[in-house]
């Protein structure tokens, strides 16, 4: 069996943030598909607004609108 590869904390805390920022697309009408998709394709997007310090519901507020 593979190891599993150990991740950086800070790149783990930005999958936790995005985990998060799904939970709030989801609320706010998206189906997890389209908030999967949607973080996926505007990882850029979502990466600068958690280096920014927005919260995960700040943050799918934003792309909600």
């Amino acid at each position: 069996m593979a190891k599993k590869e150990k991740l950086d904390p800070e790149t783990q805390a930005l999958i936790e943030w995005c985990t998060e920022v799904e939970k709030f697309l989801v609320a706010g009408g998206a189906t997890l598909d389209q908030a999967q998709e949607h973080i996926e394709e505007e990882v850029e997007w979502f990466t600068d607004m958690f280096y920014d310090g927005l919260t995960p519901e700040q943050a799918a507020s934003a792309a909600l609108n």
